[in-house]
């Protein structure tokens, strides 16, 4: 019998799930939505065949949004007790890279909206495997160290624009759709949020008392 598989990726403005049996993509919801993931996700997979029960859940890691990559982690984790089916995690801009089809392979760089100015960015070789960790850098940091020649993400065009020579901008945010195209070395059994960038608040000093 075939395995049935729950995506959920909330990482980026686009809240996305999709179910897949065995090979077979039964069902999928891929909704922009900017803000408001943790109003949909539940209704959405509540709308799945069999309200999306599987065998095997798959959750963005992050990098992203901190509500998203929230949301999404404590839905797969609720989602993984209620059926007594393992959660594995992934990284969002690996799938952003699996998700492109080109003609043949080529290396390319991951450019995602980091929040605060910033991009997350990430390179990847021709046959995709990760050239350096996720970071979150400021558009100058971005031009000084360059990219490849093909940018991918919904910050693509804007990073392709620094540069004089021509680089090649897609346009993409991340779909549970592809997420069948992860390897099992893409996947963890460490759900730990992957944030690529310090928490926006920072801890309130403890008041002394004498």
């Amino acid at each position: 019998m075939a395995m049935r598989v729950l995506a959920i990726e909330t990482a980026s403005e686009a809240c996305s799930i999709a179910l897949f049996d065995g090979e077979t993509l039964l069902a999928r919801d891929h909704r922009v939505l900017g803000r408001g993931h943790a109003e949909h996700l539940i209704p959405m997979i509540a709308e799945l065949p069999d309200k999306g029960r599987a065998d095997r859940i798959l959750v963005s890691l992050g990098p992203g949004s901190f509500t998203g990559v929230r949301v999404g982690l404590a839905a797969a984790r609720a989602l993984g007790f209620a059926w007594a089916s393992p959660v594995l995690g992934y990284r969002t801009l690996q799938l952003v890279q699996l998700g492109v089809d080109l003609p043949e392979p080529q290396p390319l760089t991951v450019c995602m909206n980091g929040g605060h100015g910033e991009w997350f960015v990430q390179n990847f070789a021709a046959d995709g495997t990760a050239e350096n960790s996720e970071r979150s850098l400021a558009p100058d940091q971005v031009r000084a160290e360059g990219t490849h020649g093909l940018i991918v993400g919904n910050r693509a065009k804007e990073c392709a624009d620094l540069f004089e020579d021509e680089r090649i901008a897609i346009e993409a945010l991340p779909d549970a759709g592809n997420s069948l195209r992860l390897a099992e070395s893409h996947l963890s059994e460490d759900l730990s949020p992957i944030y690529g960038r310090a928490p926006d608040a920072t801890p309130q000093k403890a008041v002394q008392t004498s």
